[in-house]
C-alpha cells in the first residue's frame, strides 16, 4: 500500500529516493521546477539528459513518458523526468497527465525507489488548473500498482497544497 503525503515547499530540498522533474521534452532544463532541479542538481543531471537525447530521445521525451537520470547534487538518488501536457480547453489531455504519474511510478519501481517526490505536473507554465490536476494526480497514484512506499506531493504554495489536500482527504 502506497502512502500519500503532502508537503508545502521546494521540491529541490526534499530527501527522497527519486524526485520527479516536470521536464520539457528537450530534457535540457527550462523554467519552474525543471530549471530549479537542473540548477540544484548540477551538471551531472544535464550531462545524463544530453546523453539520453543523443542515444534514445533525439526528438525529445514524448509527453506522458518518463525517464531517469542521476540526481547529482540533490538529496536523492535519481531524478525521474516526465513531460506533462500543455492544458487545452478544446482537447481532453487528462490521460497524458495521468500517464506522467503512472510512468514515473513505473520507472521508480524499476529503479527500486521506495520514496518519490512529485511536483504538481503541468500546473505552472503549462497552465493546467490546479483543482483538476490534483484530482488526476491523486487518482493516477492511487490506481497504479507499485512497490513505491511513499508518494510525496511537494506543492509550491497554499493554493496547490489545499487542492491536493482536498483530493487526498
Amino acid at each position: 500500500m502506497t502512502t500519500i503525503t503532502l508537503v508545502q515547499g521546494d521540491i529541490t530540498r526534499q530527501r527522497a529516493d527519486a524526485i520527479v522533474n516536470a521536464a520539457n521534452s528537450s530534457l535540457l532544463g527550462g523554467g519552474g521546477v525543471d530549471g530549479a532541479i537542473h540548477r540544484r542538481g548540477g551538471p551531472a543531471v544535464l550531462d545524463e539528459c544530453r546523453a539520453l537525447r543523443a542515444s534514445r530521445y533525439g526528438k525529445g521525451l514524448p509527453t506522458g513518458q518518463a525517464v531517469a537520470t542521476t540526481a547529482g547534487e540533490l538529496d536523492a538518488r535519481w531524478v525521474i523526468h516526465t513531460v506533462g501536457p500543455v492544458y487545452s480547453e478544446s482537447e481532453d489531455r487528462s490521460e497524458l497527465l495521468a500517464s506522467c504519474y503512472r510512468e514515473s511510478l513505473r520507472v521508480a519501481g524499476e529503479l527500486g525507489a521506495r520514496t518519490v517526490a512529485f511536483p504538481a505536473v503541468s500546473t505552472g507554465v503549462y497552465r493546467w488548473p490546479i483543482q483538476d490536476a490534483a484530482r488526476i494526480a491523486v487518482e493516477a497514484v492511487r490506481s497504479t500498482r507499485t512497490a513505491v512506499e511513499e508518494v510525496r506531493f511537494v506543492l509550491f504554495d497554499d493554493r496547490a497544497y489545499d487542492a491536493f489536500a482536498r483530493q487526498v482527504g
